[in-house]
């Protein structure tokens, strides 16, 4: 009777899995407050061990700032506001977001997308389908998808109070010169897009000290699953 030999499992070759990143943005009307706790979930995250890619819009990239240069300054008209706005947010997602995103680094960005639903769909009035068509283009992704923040922290605070914090602070751009008005329908333009991604919107009471906001950004960023751990930290 022939023996055969003794055999051993095939070793399995384990395939590299790319680094994922996180993608994290802060909303809300000018004087939400969202700027003073921006570099603190920075500095949060680079504590834990992780490379983080601080950005904004519209600007991001020198041709997105000349952009921006405009867009906060010249008087156009909505759809010219908006087209500039979605150019200015291709050359930020082709040269900083989705590099960085690949590298598995956590991009922060003060506002993306929501933003422009919020202040040229809601504040200008402008034709949401048309948005969500450059949307659909501008951030479309290899698999069919589109490019979505994976967590927004949405600052809602009142436009009263929002003008209050604003007043004197500084020369006002050409958003922040607006109405009362205006503020309102942004304000509603936020609470419309978060009604239709609830699930990657964390709403933050804006209107509490400051502790309190940090103290809610920080929970929101453990509960939604996104604060990632650096290797040998628990979650």
């Amino acid at each position: 009777m022939t023996t055969l030999p003794d055999t051993q499992p095939l070793a399995t070759q384990s395939t590299p899995v790319a680094p994922q990143g996180v993608f994290i943005t802060f909303e809300g009307i000018d004087g939400a407050g969202k700027s003073s706790h921006i570099g603190a979930l920075a500095d949060a995250w680079r504590a834990r061990g992780h490379t983080v890619t601080l950005t904004r819009e519209p600007g991001g990239t020198p041709l997105a700032e000349k952009l921006r240069t405009l867009l906060l300054s010249d008087a156009m008209d909505p759809l010219s506001e908006a087209l500039l706005m979605f150019a200015a947010r291709r050359d930020h997602l082709t040269q900083v977001i989705e590099p960085a995103l690949a590298r598995g680094e956590v991009v922060i960005s003060d506002r993306f997308t929501d933003a422009t639903f919020a202040y040229q769909g809601g504040g200008r009035g402008f034709d949401w389908q048309v948005l969500q068509t450059l949307e659909n283009w501008v951030q479309a992704q290899p698999d069919g998808g589109t490019r979505q923040p994976d967590l927004t922290l949405w600052f809602d605070l009142a436009p009263a109070v929002a003008a209050q914090r604003l007043a004197g602070a500084r020369a006002p751009d050409k958003f922040e010169s607006e109405s009362a008005a205006f503020f309102s329908r942004v304000a509603a333009g936020y609470a419309r897009r978060c009604a239709s991604q609830p699930a990657r919107f964390a709403r933050i009471e804006a209107d509490q000290p400051r502790d309190q906001v940090w103290a809610d950004v920080l929970a929101a960023v453990r509960n939604h699953g996104c604060w990632q751990a650096s290797p040998g930290q628990a979650a």
